[in-house]
């Protein structure tokens, strides 16, 4: 394995081009790459790096030469994660993406084994999904070791980039997700809801299928989380009607046609918005005997913090080629992570009596 080379696929793609550039301005020198040679030139040779071309439905030993990481930024990774990761494992060289997708942590970690073989760490999830969440889980589960319940949530009002709307899109015709009894469980759309403070003042929120039902399982161990978003009463509904018809979304023409307005309509928050709209982070704990500690961390805005957060990653990795097998943000680098990317503050805990716990 190189100890220095090392990629950035999808680089010409909303996240991934913010990643390419605060790279650069940090003296780092990744190969961009993606699928199309027309797009992905043009950004390497203004930021003066070295660019490869090529698909992922078919990618040969040349494509990965002489590399010891990729950043994986090229959604949706639902289709995307599988290829790389296999041609990760076959090149030797550690697999990093920036997915929030229940399926491709839980394709991750079923390969566990074989990236220990390989030598190689398979760690998606490196941006705002899953970083946060999954060190507020970490140092939760630290503060009450026997949890037997983990909620988690955020609230950030920075906008999508086209990637993440379309796998939105993607995701909508599955319903809902929670994790019951060590087992992923599906549900329906809002199927539970109820008021976090996730700064100082209490809102409305809902449960979604975020990324942490999978991953903060395997950083805590804890068997039933579930993660919330705020929204309004009128938009919970509006959600939940949604429920009757969701298996249509799920028509290949319907996809098409909701993806194909985002691609017209969507273009990413700007440096601007993005700095207006920071994002709070909240979770809570309980144990059987009714304990609970509740926590809460400030960072900066979720496509910041994936920039930032993929960069930590990387450069972790890059330092230490020794490291295998599956992992999460903080089964790799530990709960202080989020505390240490640029714009976050410390966590910030709060045990609380039994009788002080939320309703269930």
């Amino acid at each position: 394995m190189s100890t220095s080379q090392w990629m950035i696929y999808g680089a010409y793609g909303y996240t991934g081009e913010l990643v390419a550039r605060e790279a650069v301005k940090r003296g780092l020198t990744p190969i961009l790459a993606g699928r199309s040679d027309d797009r992905v030139r043009p950004l390497a040779q203004e930021l003066g790096l070295e660019y490869r071309s090529f698909s992922l439905d078919q990618i040969r030993s040349d494509d990965l030469s002489g590399m010891c990481l990729v950043l994986h930024c090229a959604g949706p990774f639902s289709a995307t994660a599988e290829p790389m990761m296999q041609a990760c494992l076959r090149c030797g060289c550690h697999y990093l993406d920036i997915t929030g997708e229940i399926g491709v942590f839980e394709r991750a970690a079923a390969l566990d084994a074989r990236a220990r073989e390989a030598g190689v760490v398979l760690i998606p999830g490196v941006g705002f999904d899953v970083i946060p969440t999954d060190c507020l889980a970490a140092r939760l589960k630290a503060a009450l070791p026997d949890a037997n319940h983990l909620a988690l949530g955020f609230d950030s009002r920075s906008g999508f980039s086209p990637g993440t709307a379309k796998t939105s899109v993607e995701a909508l015709p599955q319903g809902s997700m929670v994790r019951r009894n060590g087992k992923l469980t599906p549900t329906p759309l809002a199927a539970y809801t109820r008021t976090i403070a996730f700064g100082q003042e209490p809102k409305m929120a809902v449960a979604i299928p975020w990324g942490d039902v999978s991953t903060a399982w395997h950083s805590t161990g804890i068997a039933n989380i579930e993660v919330y978003i705020p929204m309004s009463p009128r938009k919970i509904t509006q959600l939940k009607r949604i429920n009757w018809f969701r298996g249509i979304l799920g028509w290949s023409w319907v996809q098409r046609l909701l993806k194909q307005r985002i691609g017209r309509t969507l273009k990413g928050p700007d440096d601007g918005q993005r700095q207006r709209h920071t994002t709070w982070v909240w979770g809570e704990v309980r144990n059987a005997r009714g304990e609970y500690v509740e926590g809460r961390v400030h960072t900066a805005n979720g496509y910041d913090v994936t920039v930032s957060g993929a960069l930590a990653v990387a450069e972790y990795l890059l330092s230490r080629p020794q490291v295998s097998g599956y992992h999460t943000p903080s089964t790799l680098m530990g709960w202080q992570l989020v505390e240490r990317l640029p714009g976050s503050g410390t966590i910030e805990l709060c045990p609380r009596e039994a009788a002080s716990q939320p309703a269930a």
